[in-house]
């Protein structure tokens, strides 16, 4: 099969590449990993099979991720949550309202996030030869160690394009077919022109920041987790503990020991065929009624309302609040935040994404700071409820209390949303753990440090 046609859609600024393949009865959105092409020359080589066989049942919408292949490049690659806007921008301009999202190694945990987050566009969630977190931690001791990463990022800016450096990757990634001088040759034109070696050390730095541990349990769709047996790039356990922490998540276990997708493309077509299909024809494709969704919460209020009111009188503080209420609406309007309640002088809003809410947190300060006022703000992402329209659940409690400690002027998050930006730029300063009122343990809290916003 020839290459496709490459357009483009529109994500924010960023022009993302993707093509369309394949007249199936669904759509399936492949998520590629690590910095590697899925368009151009992806199919002048081994990937043009494996797509040829998913684009045989399916309409196959692939895409470069943004700063990669025959996307725009960026200054940088930001945050999970805005790649997961990029998925979203592919799916509106195939004319894709609901489709299944593959994610593969590095794609996986975006794939995650996305279907989390969007239950209502993910028909379903495939992941292969992937994990949910490149951190060690007490319950995921696979991850690579500081030391580990720091030597692969160095290694990856240094020598990416060194021959021997590449084919070093293909013996990683792919020892079945290392060997072959036509794989190396292509392995080795594709990641030249995949990325720079600049841009490929930032991709592997932002990709250790990964921790989807939290979203696997708000997955909603069926999901299948493929793993090889034997592969070493992500261990077997880890495919294990994808299956075990998303509902009803079916582990399919292959036998082989090659990462690369593209290596063996029959079994694993073969059992996202017989996956997809199954959904398809059950008519069970469009059956989810998302009743929890990820999301972030924003708490924002006024400082010193009460001594403000009895300074300006009623008349001139009614009007004081109604700037204040327009400055507020316009930049929930302009970060796509949905306002969900008004007490008095605080605002209650959800987002999609947690760096456009941090942003629009930022921005509120500025705007209501020109009016002699100032607010506090307080954030946090978690599991939400959806009843009638409206979100609730203790992850809204949690974003509640956390604007109540924050101080005058400042926008305090909490770790979950600190990590889940991270890539974007933005920085924090580590205000320590707190109490929070009526929520177990002890939650490390972050503030914003304003200059990284225009950074």
């Amino acid at each position: 099969m020839e290459a496709p046609e490459v357009r483009y859609a529109k994500s924010g600024e960023v022009n993302i590449a993707y093509s369309v393949v394949g007249e199936g009865p669904f759509d399936l959105v492949f998520v590629v990993g690590s910095v590697y092409t899925a368009l151009e020359y992806a199919w002048e080589g081994p990937p043009g099979e494996f797509f040829s066989k998913l684009a045989s049942f399916s309409r196959l919408i692939l895409f470069d991720k943004r700063g990669t292949g025959l996307s725009d490049r960026v200054a940088d690659f930001a945050s999970s949550a805005v790649r997961m806007d990029d998925i979203r921008a592919v799916m509106d301009a195939a004319g894709s309202d609901r489709a299944a999202v593959m994610g593969v190694s590095e794609g996986g945990p975006m794939a995650v996030l996305f279907a989390a987050t969007y239950p209502e566009r993910t028909a379903a969630l495939v992941l292969y030869g992937t994990g949910a977190s490149y951190r060690p931690a007490d319950d995921y001791p696979w991850a690579s160690t500081p030391d580990e990463i720091e030597r692969f990022i160095r290694d990856r800016e240094e020598r990416w394009g060194d021959p021997e450096y590449q084919l070093d990757l293909l013996r990683h990634f792919a020892p079945s077919v290392a060997d072959d001088p036509d794989v190396q040759r292509w392995w080795a034109r594709c990641g030249r022109t995949s990325a720079s070696p600049r841009d490929a050390a930032h991709l592997m730095r932002m990709n250790t920041d990964l921790d989807v541990r939290h979203a696997l349990p708000l997955v909603q769709s069926p999901a299948l987790v493929l793993h090889w047996r034997d592969e070493k790039v992500f261990e077997l356990a880890e495919a294990q503990y994808l299956a075990d922490h998303i509902p009803d998540a079916e582990l399919v276990v292959l036998e082989g020991e090659d990462h690369a997708w593209f290596v063996k493309p029959e079994p694993i077509a073969r059992e996202i065929e017989r996956f997809l299909s199954d959904i398809w024809n059950r008519g069970e494709w469009d059956a989810v009624e998302p009743d929890r969704v990820l999301a972030t919460v924003l708490f924002t209020d006024i400082v010193g309302s009460t001594e403000k009111a009895l300074e300006l009188g009623d008349a001139r503080w009614r009007d004081l609040l109604h700037q204040h209420h327009g400055v507020v609406r316009r930049q929930l309007a302009r970060f796509q935040g949905r306002e969900l309640d008004t007490a008095g002088d605080g605002f209650f809003a959800a987002f999609d994404g947690p760096a456009r809410a941090i942003r629009c947190a930022d921005a509120i300060r500025n705007g209501v700071h020109d009016l002699g006022l100032e607010v506090r703000a307080g954030l946090h992402t978690g599991e939400c409820e959806v009843i009638d329209g409206k979100i609730g659940g203790i992850a809204v409690h949690i974003g509640a209390r956390v604007a109540k400690e924050a101080q005058a002027g400042e926008v305090l998050v909490s770790s979950t949303v600190r990590d889940l930006v991270a890539g974007s730029g933005l920085s924090f300063r580590d205000t320590g753990t707190a109490e929070l009122k009526g929520v177990p343990g002890e939650w490390r809290l972050f503030a914003l440090s304003p200059a990284s916003v225009d950074a």
